[in-house]
């Protein structure tokens, strides 16, 4: 065989073999990049997830803010209640849990904190009652036989009959069984006022030095505004509780009026009146009023006033009035 024909051949067989080689190592790159174009769909899959999962996270988040975005402030009312008043230094709150609505007489004063004086005893009642300090069934304290100006605290008198004839030496002794860091909590919680306990004897009263009937609630370290008075009382019997319905029926139970002028009409409160030095300077009505479904939240407060009659009586007169009027 010619030399020529032979390096032909063996030219062939190079080449045949060549391209066998290539056609593996394409195979294998097809395959190589099929793997990766897999890899690379499952890749982009799990961002897509992990986007999705973020966004609806986001989502919910956003959503959580918006409701609580949602809780409207209640709207706030000045209101020309001057005829009930006759010509007394006063003010008048009306809290309408249903218009979510305060209207507000004397708006200035009604945001100035004075001392509760015997208001305070819806507080130290629901605090001994809700604590078991006080027990409606079993209330009754021994009196000490001092006698005391109110000839109706001159004797053993039980809870109801304390709450009613606005007893000071019965509470200031349900007081000191509560103990101050008991009522220093409870105070705390229901964003009473100033929230301060600090003369607890009451040594800041300028009107009495008797231990019995003084205490930090009397003109003393204690303040509230009749704003604030009404913000509580809605705290203790609103929708939002934090207290027992029994605790609240035993306290609505004292603080029911006997005497009702409309008969469509439930008032329930209590009285309260300081003086400095002889002289008035604090008078109060403060409660709620049921009616056909209806709780509204009130507070009459009457400061000194010359001339005039400044007293518990009449800031009790003149918010039946109001609410009567209001209601009706």
């Amino acid at each position: 065989m010619r030399k020529i024909d032979i390096l032909c051949k063996i030219c062939n067989c190079v080449f045949i073999f060549s391209m066998l080689v290539l056609a593996g190592c394409t195979r294998e790159n097809d395959s190589l990049t099929d793997n990766q174009s897999l890899e690379m769909q499952v890749s982009e899959e799990m961002n897509l997830t992990e986007k999705s999962s973020t966004e609806k996270m986001t989502q919910t988040e956003e959503t959580t803010d918006e409701i609580q975005e949602e809780v409207v402030e209640p709207m706030i009312t000045e209101v020309d209640w001057s005829n009930y008043f006759e010509e007394i230094n006063g003010a008048a709150v009306i809290y309408d849990p249903v218009e979510n609505c305060y209207q507000i007489y004397n708006q200035e004063l009604a945001l100035t904190r004075r001392s509760p004086c015997s208001t305070f005893k819806i507080i130290s009642s629901l605090i001994a009652l809700e604590n078991g300090v006080i027990d409606p069934n079993d209330s009754t304290h021994i009196w000490s036989g001092e006698v005391f100006w109110n000839e109706d605290w001159n004797k053993d008198i039980d809870f109801s009959e304390a709450f009613h004839v606005s007893c000071v030496w019965y509470f200031r002794e349900v007081i000191d069984e509560i103990g101050k860091d008991m009522m220093q909590d409870e105070l705390n919680k229901l964003q009473y006022g100033n929230c301060d306990i600090s003369d607890w004897g009451g040594k800041l009263n300028t009107n009495n030095r008797n231990p019995a009937l003084t205490g930090f609630w009397i003109e003393s370290s204690l303040l509230i505004s009749p704003k604030e008075q009404v913000e509580v009382l809605e705290r203790i019997f609103g929708d939002n509780t934090n207290y027992l319905e029994e605790t609240r029926n035993q306290l609505k139970q004292v603080m029911l009026l006997s005497e009702q002028n409309e008969s469509n009409i439930l008032i329930y409160g209590k009285t309260g009146m300081g003086k400095s030095y002889g002289i008035v300077v604090d008078s109060w009505f403060t409660g709620f009023a049921d009616t056909s479904g209806k709780r509204i939240y009130f507070c009459v407060y009457l400061g000194e006033t010359d001339n005039k009659d400044v007293s518990s009586t009449k800031a009790k007169e003149i918010a039946i009035k109001i609410v009567s009027d209001y209601l009706n």
